[in-house]
């Protein structure tokens, strides 16, 4: 018995994920200068062909490291919070209004064809981009953020005692006492 898998010829699979990964990579680099989440489908393309490539293997697991590395540095304080949630909520609120096409206001003297270019299409990418943003600050949030302790937690927890700083710790000024 068979995997259904088997019953796609070799040549086919791997001309899908070619196109798949390649397909990608494109448009997320479009994506960098249009709405949507280019980064993201700039990955996507990465891990689809790190299945046959071991440069995309490579490469990703550089861009993995450094995307790790700038996530815990987001969620380190809470102004850096709060800014990246309100990014979020900006980009899914304009998202909102591009949706919803509202008609050329007075004000606008560029030309009627340049009043919310793209139409919905444009809207609904960037409501998908801000939700994927709140997301991933979401995730960032519970995996790298740690609660702070106060010195009285770690009294009460055992992992110093008031009187440890008279102690002599080896350091130069515990020496010239």
């Amino acid at each position: 018995m068979g995997r259904r898998i088997d019953a796609v010829p070799r040549w086919l699979r791997r001309t899908g994920i070619e196109v798949l990964g390649w397909s990608l990579i494109v448009l997320g680099a479009a994506m960098l200068v249009l709405p949507g989440p280019g980064l993201l489908a700039i990955v996507g393309g990465l891990v689809v062909l790190s299945v046959h490539y071991v440069w995309a293997k490579h490469l990703l697991g550089r861009v993995k490291i450094r995307a790790l590395r700038i996530a815990m540095k987001e969620v380190r304080t809470w102004p850096r919070i709060v800014a990246g949630a309100t990014g979020g909520l900006v980009v899914v609120a304009a998202g909102i209004a591009w949706a919803a096409q509202p008609p050329v206001p007075g004000w606008w003297t560029i030309g009627d064809q340049w009043w919310l270019p793209g139409g919905r299409g444009v809207g609904l990418a960037l409501i998908a981009s801000g939700l994927i943003a709140l997301l991933l600050l979401l995730y960032c949030f519970r995996r790298f953020r740690r609660p702070r302790i106060s010195s009285r937690q770690l009294m009460t927890r055992g992992y110093f005692t008031v009187g440890d700083d008279d102690e002599d710790d080896g350091s130069p000024q515990s020496q010239q006492e």
